[in-house]
């Protein structure tokens, strides 16, 4: 503020839609945490790990991520750690084991643990839909990826 009254307006950032640029990054799962990895994932989503990130403004990259089936985790999870869904009638909850669900649906894993680590609004559901996850080495997305 200056001494005479006046005010200073600071004016924030904000990237026009022809600013963005979207990159497509492959990260492969094979022997790497899941916590670890889905944190990275979401930064990469949400385009944190950029210098023109801003909060509200969906601007992060595409992930592929590949050999999803190979993740490893800590302590008891292979059992303890359950995974819920409803079909909405009464008695329909149904539970998997981290096991079983990466022998079945190994994306779906990883899908579960970035949704959890993005903020739940109209961006987010927009965003969920960059990350690509399979569960082998193979992903049809070459095109994209190879520069």
């Amino acid at each position: 503020m200056s001494v005479s009254g006046e005010t200073t307006v600071y004016k924030s950032y904000y990237p026009k839609a022809s600013e963005i640029q979207n990159e497509w990054v492959v990260v492969d799962a094979a022997g790497q945490n899941l916590g670890r990895l889905t944190a990275q994932i979401a930064t990469l989503l949400l385009g944190k790990h950029k210098p023109t990130f801003t909060p509200g403004v969906p601007m992060g990259d595409y992930v592929v991520v590949i050999n999803a089936s190979h993740i490893t985790y800590t302590g008891s999870k292979e059992t303890e750690k359950m995974y819920h869904k409803h079909s909405g009638y009464p008695g329909g909850l149904k539970s998997v084991s981290l096991r079983d669900q990466l022998n079945k649906h190994p994306d779906r894993v990883i899908r579960d643990a970035v949704w959890g680590m993005l903020p739940k609004n109209k961006h987010s559901r927009q965003i969920i839909k960059r990350l690509k996850v399979y569960g082998g080495a193979e992903h049809p997305h070459g095109a994209q990826v190879e520069k």
